[in-house]
């Protein structure tokens, strides 16, 4: 599919001004990583984002869906929302967006790290 190729290629280029960012193939879509941390996911032309306690509400205040799929007669619901539209097109503001959602992949794995060496 050429558009999608095109489109990771797009964004991986935008996002190089927060660093060396790489977009790996998983799940029928990207993973969106830097420093080996995944803080976003693109799945049919769509760029979503890591979010957490600190972020979600300005996600949401923006009408901003999460990426969401379904598993039996459920939907599950990631903690990755929908980056804003205009925020695609000027790489400032995506710079903004990116590096809060990689903020909030580095807190995830923090926390994950916590629990972790409690089970020790």
């Amino acid at each position: 599919m050429a558009s999608q190729s095109a489109f990771i290629s797009y964004l991986v280029d935008q996002l190089q001004l927060i660093g060396p960012v790489v977009g790996r193939k998983m799940f029928g879509g990207y993973g969106v990583f830097l420093e080996g941390l995944m803080f976003g996911l693109i799945m049919e032309d769509t760029l979503y984002l890591k979010i957490d306690s600190d972020s979600k509400r300005d996600f949401e205040a923006l009408g901003l869906p999460p990426f969401t799929y379904p598993r039996g007669n459920k939907e599950i619901a990631l903690s990755y929302y929908q980056t804003p539209e205009e925020a695609l097109d000027d790489p400032e503001m995506l710079g903004v967006w990116a590096n809060r959602a990689y903020l909030a992949a580095m807190r995830a794995a923090a926390e994950k790290g916590k629990k972790s060496t409690r089970r020790v």
